[in-house]
């Protein structure tokens, strides 16, 4: 089919525009769920079409089909084009000076068990499986486990020869089990709203030990039944990967997206306390962190070797000792602003154009195993597992709560505490960056779930992080 649709869009090239490409994406999806040992109604979906995109004359067009026949791709690539010629009146940018890329090549997530040869049968029966062990304590008055699989195909190809071919297979199991008691309620997840999510096939879950989660879950949520309240004050925090992934996302990522920066997002999703003189001067944590745009990591889940736009996704550091040195920005805007930024013009359908967009983005490791960290600590909370958060337009104050938090006292953990919660500025938290965990407190998560644009986009971002200490953060558990 791919070379028969790169031949279809060959032969219907006019003559005249600057640059022509194609885009396929084909998604297939299939979400699975047992509740309370009950198989709930599976869902599937598969959905391919195309996306043109022409420029000339100054100007940039797009139009999208689910006609993938010659007289289809002839009709989008005319519609493509009149928006080109017509944008160009009052384009942002001159086109004809961005540049093209018309890469060839291939990238394909790595997969060591096919999901194919897993009978669906069989992927409900462990499920059930778990479900069922999550039945420990009559206290546990919801479980839930599922399981989400997407296969995400696409091809890229041009006027001038580039054909770029990627296949992405994700895949995302959950365990949540619920608690109640004494009018009390606690939650305790295996991934966090599907935070455990990343590239390749039915080896994910054995990899995660998913298998064997439900005892640590449910033994985690009678404990915070029975736990007290998070104490409050100003004190040290120290942030599990699992929250790290929110904490990275919402206070970095977004903050540092360059087309929010240049204001494309104020209408929905507001804009950022960045500006554009800041990078390569801003101070935007201590110097013991690094954050790295990373598309090479095999198994993150918005890994990939091209973008959307065609630019070859390289790793690229974005804020090296402290210092912000470049944003999420891809070739528009970069363009548009006159700085240097990262690969990441991504789409999340075929019926939808590339924006900046977050992929894999990471904190690097320190030097400091937990014990250290744990043991350079007079009093403090360590958090797990992000369970509500709140950010203001401008990506800068924010409040984020876990579903569970251990003290930590004279050096040493103690007990576990619930409802614990943490506020900051982002503007000054990551300056109060203590302690980075070494590379054995790494975990690699993400999320399928980010949205941004309108019409609107979700789309998968990958965030890995060792677990991190901060110093004079405001702590407060639930009553307060």
């Amino acid at each position: 089919m791919h070379q028969a649709l790169a031949q279809r869009f060959r032969d219907a090239l006019p003559t005249g525009p600057d640059h022509v490409s194609l885009r396929l994406v084909e998604i297939r999806t299939q979400a699975l769920m047992v509740r309370n040992d009950i198989v709930q109604p599976p869902s599937a979906s598969e959905d391919i079409g195309i996306l043109v995109t022409v420029h000339e004359a100054g100007g940039q067009g797009y139009a999208a089909t689910p006609d993938l026949s010659s007289s289809g791709i002839a009709a989008a690539i005319a519609r493509a084009r009149a928006w080109a010629i017509e944008s160009a009146r009052f384009s942002l940018v001159d086109t004809a000076k961005l540049p093209m890329p018309s890469p060839s090549g291939e990238w394909r997530s790595p997969i060591e068990s096919r999901w194919q040869d897993v009978p669906v049968a069989e992927r409900i029966e462990r499920l059930r499986a778990v479900c069922a062990a999550a039945a420990t304590d009559e206290r546990i008055i919801n479980r839930e486990a599922s399981l989400l699989i997407t296969d995400t195909t696409s091809l890229r190809i041009t006027s001038d020869g580039g054909e770029v071919f990627q296949h992405n297979q994700a895949t995302g199991p959950e365990l949540s089990v619920v608690a109640h008691a004494n009018g009390d309620t606690q939650q305790r997840s295996f991934g966090g709203g599907r935070g455990a999510v990343r590239q390749g096939g039915a080896e994910v879950l054995d990899f995660l030990g998913f298998d064997a989660s439900p005892e640590r879950v449910t033994r985690e949520a009678i404990t915070l039944l029975e736990a007290p309240d998070c104490p409050t004050g100003n004190m040290d925090l120290v942030l599990a990967p699992d929250q790290m992934m929110l904490q990275i996302h919402e206070s970095i990522g977004h903050p540092i997206e360059l087309d929010r920066i240049l204001g494309d997002e104020r209408n929905y999703a507001g804009t950022s306390f960045v500006t554009l003189d800041m990078f390569g001067t801003y101070k935007y944590g201590s110097d013991l962190l690094n954050v790295t745009f990373a598309p090479d990591v095999s198994t993150e889940l918005a890994s990939y070797g091209w973008d959307d736009d065609g630019l070859k996704a390289e790793r690229v550091t974005l804020i090296e000792n402290g210092l912000l040195m470049r944003p999420l920005g891809g070739t528009v805007s970069q363009n548009r602003a006159s700085v240097d930024g990262v690969a990441n013009a991504r789409a999340c359908s075929w019926n939808r154009p590339t924006m900046d967009r977050m992929a894999n983005l990471n904190v690097e490791p320190g030097d400091s195993s937990l014990d250290e960290i744990i043991g350079g600590i007079e009093r403090g909370v360590f958090m797990h597992t992000n369970t509500s958060w709140s950010i203001d337009d401008s990506r800068n104050k924010f409040q984020f709560g876990c579903e569970l938090g251990q003290e930590i006292v004279d050096g040493k953990l103690g007990r576990i505490v619930k409802n614990p919660n943490y506020r900051g500025i982002s503007a000054s938290f990551w300056r109060n960056l203590a302690t980075v965990g070494d590379r054995s407190t790494m975990g690699i998560f993400g999320t399928p779930f980010c949205g941004k644009g309108e019409p609107n986009q979700v789309i998968s971002v990958g965030h890995a992080s060792p677990v991190c200490h901060f110093a004079g953060i405001d702590v407060f558990g639930g009553a307060a």
